[in-house]
């Protein structure tokens, strides 16, 4: 085991499998286990949500509780702490029936920033109130941004005043404004924060993800492009001159996926299961279920194309909507799983209606289904607008599945181009934002498919063959705890 052991507190809004909304909860639950193995003793703090399933909560324990104050006319409120051991990690759940009891982890807005004022404090009052000194505390997302100003500020007088902060940036998109006068209101934070320079935004709101990022220690993102294209004005959502500003402390670390979870060998969600040595045959059949269960014509022959997205702007569908009748050309079938905005819902819904046999649209999330479209397809299209890291391309190198990405953030990172003259690469990318250049990715790869097959297999088995676990990437996080601790 490396040396010399750290301890991290990791603070979120949600990690699998308790609560689940996106990658952020699988990099809540991956990345702690990974980093075990790095020899790091781990504790992760989310809200004890309603919708956690019973099983889990039925199974946590009290560790006790405490009246916190945290509003500017001195009112407080009821802090819980309910533990949960597996696999080595400590989970511990901020429990208040007032902000976490409506049942989703998130409502709107309005319920929103008083619930993640109180959640970022209560974190912190619970670490004390346990007598855990982490040497670093990682938080997530704009959910988690008021820690590292209530760690130098309320709480500079505490055993925690030793622990350094990182803030990771998952989605830049999300920020946490609202403005200033609720924002003291629900923190009782001193004046001085509310400066142009932390928390104060256009002198009238108050950015919690800004004022986070400025009293931080580090900074990282899911990857290194989206580290650098988030100093820029078109990725930084109003925040990259911020960024630019404390990019000395900003880092790249791409995220991994968990690869006992996704193991083409033990998944049971598979009509066929397989590993490197047998996928060729073993995806022909897996083909072959997943037409037969949506409802595709049964063709060994046919390019499948699976796309498992939420259907919003940011995940290119506006690409994919104007090219899928170019695409359609009696070998090709489409596969949609996800759902999102009206206008793609109902636009894949037509598309399924104008090509019966060869567009499926599943406007649903269905986990199963999920599986066998990666294990089935023999690509993935992955044409974001902007992907700070993005999972599902992992998955598809993983389940020997082509991905077919645009050159943004974790997606350029990942996916080296597949290159006809040395026979070398992970996928097909295009750069710039245009549905012709998506569409003559798709048809790169449709080519190889069609007049190269052994080209084509050989970059299957080379992308299973690809390490895209957590390992690499806990070890690169390890070395940023040991830089802020030496």
């Amino acid at each position: 085991m490396p040396d010399p052991r750290r301890s991290v507190a990791f603070i979120g809004s949600e990690c699998y499998p308790f609560v689940k909304t996106g990658g952020l909860g699988d990099v809540m639950y991956a990345l702690p286990k990974a980093l075990i193995d790095q020899n790091c003793d781990v504790r992760v703090i989310i809200p004890r949500y309603k919708c956690i399933p019973w099983k889990y909560q039925e199974k946590m324990v009290y560790r006790g509780a405490f009246n916190m104050d945290l509003c500017a006319d001195g009112r407080s409120f009821y802090v819980g702490i309910m533990e949960y051991v597996w696999d080595g990690v400590v989970y511990d759940f901020i429990d208040n029936e007032e902000f976490f009891g409506f049942g989703n982890p998130y409502t709107n807005l309005v319920d929103d920033i008083p619930k993640f004022c109180y959640f970022a404090k209560a974190a912190l009052a619970a670490l004390n109130y346990m007598n855990w000194i982490p040497d670093v505390i990682h938080c997530h997302d704009w959910q988690a941004a008021l820690v590292p100003v209530f760690l130098r500020t309320m709480f500079g007088n505490t055993p925690l005043s030793n622990a350094k902060t990182i803030l990771t940036i998952h989605n830049l998109r999300f920020q946490g404004v609202y403005n200033i006068p609720t924002i003291k209101y629900w923190t009782n934070l001193p004046d001085y924060v509310f400066n142009k320079d932390a928390l104060t935004q256009n002198w009238l709101d108050a950015n919690m993800f800004k004022g986070g990022l400025d009293y931080c220690d580090m900074i990282t993102t899911v990857s290194n492009t989206y580290a650098g294209e988030i100093q820029t004005p078109f990725y930084g959502e109003h925040l990259d001159e911020h960024l630019r500003y404390h990019s000395g402390k900003l880092y790249g670390i791409v995220n991994g996926i968990d690869v006992n979870q996704w193991n083409t060998a033990t998944d049971d969600k598979l009509a066929v299961q397989y590993d490197i040595s047998n996928v060729l045959p073993r995806k022909k059949e897996n083909k072959h279920a997943l037409q037969e269960r949506l409802g595709l014509w049964q063709d060994d022959h046919v390019f499948v194309i699976g796309l498992i997205s939420r259907l919003t702007d940011q995940k290119g569908l506006d690409l994919v909507n104007a090219i899928i009748p170019q695409v359609m050309d009696g070998h090709t079938q489409v596969v949609v799983l996800g759902t999102g905005d009206a206008q793609y819902e109902n636009s894949f819904r037509h598309y399924e209606e104008a090509y019966k046999g060869s567009v499926c649209s599943n406007i649903m999330y269905d986990e199963a289904r999920a599986h066998l479209i990666y294990a089935g397809a023999d690509a993935l299209l992955v044409p974001s607008l902007f992907e700070p890291c993005g999972l599902t391309q992992l998955i598809a190198m993983r389940y020997g599945t082509i991905p077919i990405v645009r050159e943004t953030g974790g997606l350029k990172d990942t996916v080296a181009p597949y290159n006809q003259y040395t026979n070398w690469g992970y996928g097909f990318t295009f750069d710039r934002y245009e549905p012709g250049l998506l569409l003559d990715a798709i048809n790169r790869a449709k080519t190889l498919y069609f007049t190269n097959r052994w080209c084509w297999d050989e970059m299957v088995q080379r992308d299973m063959a690809n390490d895209v676990s957590w390992g690499k990437s806990a070890q690169q996080y390890r070395e940023l705890y040991l830089r802020l601790k030496p």
